[in-house]
């Protein structure tokens, strides 16, 4: 008769010496790559496993997927540090975890004061076999009803609330980080006195 399996117990948390981190289930972490050049996979962890002995400690883990790995690959409106929670599980040696990071939620990514190389940020969930997106819209914004991408600077107007990117309102990132107020078109042409104010503002802004 052949051996059967060794009995595997779950770990509530496994201290990794390679970076001197203690890991537990929920935390996120980066994973090395398959091929060096490629950047480190993020994911979450599912679940940590041992031996009886408390060796070969395994990771569960669901994989989050950047931009590029999806099938419609990295659009316009993806942040530099956008991931998508995907329905890909898969178990990785713990020796693999090069870093922990913070996948934050879309709201508290745009709240952070300074972002570092390990914050991230998820607003989709993603089926890695077609692609599909959950939620599968989001608001957009501006003249180009896009949806909003944290790296790009956009001015608020006052009168809507609608946010703009400084091309299309033509106009450049230095011209909008003067402004004190901004009404869009359309809220100008439904009251041309905002103009005036908007107008005003700006002379007062050059000439201090």
């Amino acid at each position: 008769m052949g051996k059967g399996k060794a009995p595997r117990r779950t770990l509530d948390s496994y201290t990794l010496r390679n970076i001197n981190k203690t890991i537990k289930a929920g935390d996120c972490v980066l994973m090395r790559p398959a091929e060096r050049s490629k950047p480190q996979y993020v994911a979450r962890i599912e679940r940590i496993e041992a031996d009886a002995r408390g060796g070969n400690v395994k990771v569960h883990v669901r994989w989050y997927y950047r931009p590029e790995e999806s099938i419609g690959g990295r659009r316009q409106f993806h942040g530099s540090k956008e991931v998508f929670l995907s329905d890909h599980y898969d178990v990785q040696s713990a020796d693999t975890i090069e870093a922990k990071c913070t996948v934050h939620s879309f709201k508290s990514y745009t709240k952070l004061d300074a972002v570092g190389n390990d914050d991230f940020f998820c607003r989709f969930e993603y089926n890695s076999a077609t692609g599909a997106f959950n939620p599968d819209r989001v608001a957009v914004y501006c003249k180009c009803e896009m949806p909003y991408n944290p790296d790009d600077l956009m001015v608020q107007c006052e009168g809507c609330s609608d946010w703009f990117h400084p091309a299309c309102i033509e106009m450049t990132a230095e011209e909008v980080k003067l402004l004190d107020h901004y009404f869009c078109e359309t809220c100008l042409s439904e009251d041309p006195k905002k103009l005036q104010n908007s107008l005003a503002s700006s002379v007062d802004l050059d000439t201090k």
